[in-house]
């Protein structure tokens, strides 16, 4: 393993010792020890429950070892001065590590240095004083299951033995201890009005809100974590999946038409609205509870540090009022609803009957957005508004247009793993109120005139940028943020592709707000639970700060750009920058399949159509398409193009967007083309789903909930190659997505366009690949037809973006 810890705030002597004071492992008598290992010894007795006896510490004491010939307790009884290899012997087992297995005695300082665990500066032998800067030290340790020490000791009970010893909130090392009960969490249910009417029945929407806090919310005011998922109340699975559209569908030409963009901007109309809610009566107590919400972990860790937690499906979802939009204004205006609640600055209601007004009253008015893909989305929406009261967003695998998730550049192309999904079945699948049929009749008939207007407005007959989409990107409205920003994000998600993350930290360097980014190896997926990254301590460390305002150097801590490593196993490099790169090499296309940097003459052509036992069978699995495209000898020989470099005479960075300039040309009035840029050469490469090292290892708190320990692990078998990255172009979408260029028959355009950005790895001996194609199985439409395309290789190159060490 290899740790990688950044939320380790360095403090002097004094504050070590006041925060262990707080922890109660330092008081009046254990500051009279005079002695290094009584001192040690003092700590150990104090890190089991006190409702263990003596003997039993002892006993655990005993069963760890200390030296080659002693265990710990007759080491710290009869040994002086200690020895730092002594202490460090006995914080690696404290850690989880075993001697034997992981370790061997008297080498865990070497073995700390090769994990990348920290270590004390102390000297050897230690002092007391020394001895209280390492146990401060060890208690922010990661152990073996991605967990630091003070963390592990609270699921043990070390707090949950007597809550009230404790301040609440209770800081350590700049973040917040989990000191509040978790078997005592306040579960309540509200209705916030809404500014809108979206089902159009002549009343605001009320928005269902679920609640969860702790007990002590009721006397001292908390921060809040707002998770807004439209799959919180369910979703119409079965629905959705019967309006998924048909992708074996021919590519037409479209009928030319130049647009400036003012044309087609979106220009949000001020509607009349209904009058507010009357308000009949005022309380502090909700009227509605619920059992077990649909959690997020990193909620869960923040509940148990006294952190409230809430979650919205929003409108069109079960026991909410509208109807669902996919992306719309008017689904940001449900988002930035319940914060102005939790900020009190909107009201809401115990039951959607008796307009009995109940406030947030328990909120500190500091609010952060929590969640991945749509709940992420959902994040960066409400943040473009400045909406008062968010502070900040982790934004994870979050869309930033609407338009770059469902198409590109002109094509319809689905997001990875979803062919046929749309803004519509989307819309569908989350219309949850469709679950309740006394509820679904009274708007059914609305919800289909709107479901079909989605469709329509989607457009996916041109596959270009509309008012649909300028609606529904929130790139527009970056310069209205005002909350400090998190984004994280996969380079190998083809799902909410990187384009969606490039363009936001872009656009937020002109926006005087603190902003981080985290770039992973991963798909779709959190990465709060990897053993390799403490990534959820830097999450406490952020929010102890942002919404608690703890002065705990969070903004210089967190570095600003840290990217996951594809070639090395846990390894996080930390950047200042993405996509900045510091050259572009231009590789021109060879007419013997080669990227040099000469210019060729001659042309090279391919064609689309494949058999139809071909075809369908890679409709049906897209492993052996992509398998079949990017391999030299295959089915696909005939209906793509492969170059290459020479392979690479040292490793190399790719660090941003790929610009891809060919000359092309189709034997049909119409055409696309696709790229695939790709790293050839036989590794063992990372998994793109990280491997479960410990199930339900890691402890949210105390008897509380639990996450799995993930990390991405080499593949067993070597591959032969790794796509990089990719992009796609209707060829009649030359200029812009909005307007539409004429094209005529066995003529040639100019073609450029910017491939998906990543920061990539390559390896010395390795060869860069660019294939050239037309259908992508996986994410365009496919309409198997016979078309011949021609790369004119004189004009047609690549510009790929290199980070120099």
């Amino acid at each position: 393993m290899k740790n990688n810890q950044f939320a380790i705030v360095s403090n002097n002597l004094k504050t070590k010792k006041l925060e262990l004071e707080k922890l109660n492992f330092l008081d009046s008598d254990t500051e009279k020890i005079d002695k290094p290992c009584t001192l040690l010894k003092e700590f150990l007795l104090k890190a089991f429950l006190d409702t263990q006896s003596n003997a039993i510490k002892g006993q655990k004491i005993s069963a760890i070892l200390a030296s080659e010939d002693e265990d710990a307790l007759s080491y710290l009884d009869d040994n002086e001065p200690l020895s730092k290899i002594a202490f460090y012997n006995i914080a690696l087992q404290l850690l989880g590590f075993q001697v034997g297995l992981d370790f061997e005695i008297d080498d865990s300082i070497s073995k700390m240095k090769e994990w990348n665990l920290p270590i004390d500066k102390s000297k050897d032998p230690m002092s007391t004083d020394e001895v209280i800067s390492a146990w401060y030290l060890l208690l922010n340790t990661h152990n073996k299951y991605g967990q630091t020490y003070i963390d592990y000791l609270a699921s043990t009970g070390y707090f949950a033995q007597n809550y009230n010893k404790f301040d609440k909130p209770l800081i350590f090392n700049g973040k917040s201890m989990p000191v509040y009960d978790t078997n005592e969490l306040i579960r309540e249910v509200v209705y916030v009005e809404s500014p809108q009417d979206t089902d159009f029945d002549g009343k605001l929407d009320l928005l269902k809100v679920e609640v969860l806090r702790p007990k002590e919310s009721n006397k001292n005011q908390v921060p809040v974590l707002f998770t807004a998922s439209p799959y919180n109340q369910g979703t119409n699975d079965y629905s959705g999946e019967k309006l998924t559209h048909e992708v074996n569908v021919p590519l037409k030409h479209k009928e030319p038409v130049q647009y400036k963009y003012d044309q087609i901007k979106f220009k949000d109309e001020k509607k009349a609205l209904p009058a507010q809610r009357t308000v009949e009566g005022k309380t502090r107590k909700a009227e509605q509870t619920f059992d077990r919400e649909a959690s997020y972990t990193l909620n869960d860790y923040f509940l148990a540090r006294g952190f409230a937690v809430v979650y919205s499906a929003g409108i069109g979802t079960k026991e909410s009022d509208g109807l669902r939009t996919t992306g719309s204004p008017e689904e940001t205006i449900a988002t930035t609803s319940v914060i102005e609640w939790l900020a009190g600055n909107r009201t809401a209601f115990t039951n959607k009957v008796d307009n009995t007004e109940i406030k947030a009253w328990w909120s500190n008015g500091n609010i952060a957005m929590t969640g991945r893909s749509y709940l992420g989305t959902l994040q960066t929406a409400a943040a473009t508004t400045g909406v008062e009261g968010l502070k900040t967003c982790i934004s994870e695998a979050a869309i930033s247009s609407w338009y770059d998730y469902y198409r590109d550049n002109g094509l319809v192309v689905a997001p990875g793993g979803f062919q046929g999904e749309d803004a519509d079945v989307l819309a569908e699948e989350t219309f949850s109120r469709k679950q309740e049929a006394g509820d679904y009749m009274k708007v059914k008939d609305q919800w289909l005139k709107q479901l079909k207007q989605i469709t329509k407005y989607q457009d996916r007959e041109t596959g270009n940028y509309n008012t649909f989409w300028d609606a529904r990107n929130y790139l527009n409205n970056i310069k209205n943020i005002k909350a400090d920003m998190i984004m994280v994000h996969g380079l190998n998600d083809w799902n909410v592709k990187p384009r969606n993350v490039e363009n936001l930290w872009q656009a937020l360097k002109k926006v005087p707000v603190e902003k981080k980014l985290f770039l992973h190896q991963g798909q779709h997926i959190y990465i709060n639970a990897f053993q390799s990254i403490d990534f959820t301590d830097m999450m406490n460390l952020w929010l102890t700060n942002k919404l608690l305002g703890v002065e705990n150097n969070a903004n210089e801590l967190i570095p600003d750009v840290t990217i996951q490593d594809n070639v090395k196993p846990e390894t996080w490099n930390t950047y200042e920058d993405w996509a900045n790169a510091d050259e572009n090499i231009e590789y021109c296309l060879g007419h013997d399949n080669s990227l040099t940097d000469v210019a060729n003459d001659g042309q090279l052509s391919f064609n689309d159509h494949l058999d139809t036992n071909t075809f369908e069978k890679y409709t049906q699995n897209y492993t052996k398409w992509r398998k079949d495209l990017l391999t030299d000898q295959s089915a696909m020989q005939n209906n793509r193009l492969i170059f290459k470099t020479k392979p690479l005479t040292q490793d190399t960075i790719i660090d941003g967007k790929v610009d891809v300039k060919v000359k092309a040309a189709s034997d049909q009035n119409f055409g696309m083309l696709s790229f695939m840029l790709v790293d050839y050469g036989t590794a063992k490469r990372l998994t793109e789903t990280p491997q479960s090292i410990e199930y339900k290892r890691i402890n949210e708190g105390f008897l509380w909930r639990e996450d799995s320990l993930r990390e991405f692990k080499l593949q067993k078998n070597t591959t032969d190659y790794k796509k990089i990255t990719e992009g796609h172009i209707n060829l009649q979408n030359r200029t812009n997505n909005y307007s539409v260029d004429d094209m005529e028959a066995n003529t040639f355009y100019d073609v450029e366009m910017e491939l998906q950005p990543t920061f990539y790895h390559l390896v010395k001996g390795h060869q860069i690949g660019l294939v050239v194609y037309a259908t992508d199985f996986e994410m365009t439409n496919r309409g198997n037809q016979d078309v011949n395309y021609s790369i004119d290789l004189k004009e047609s190159s690549i510009e790929i973006p290199i980070f120099e060490k």
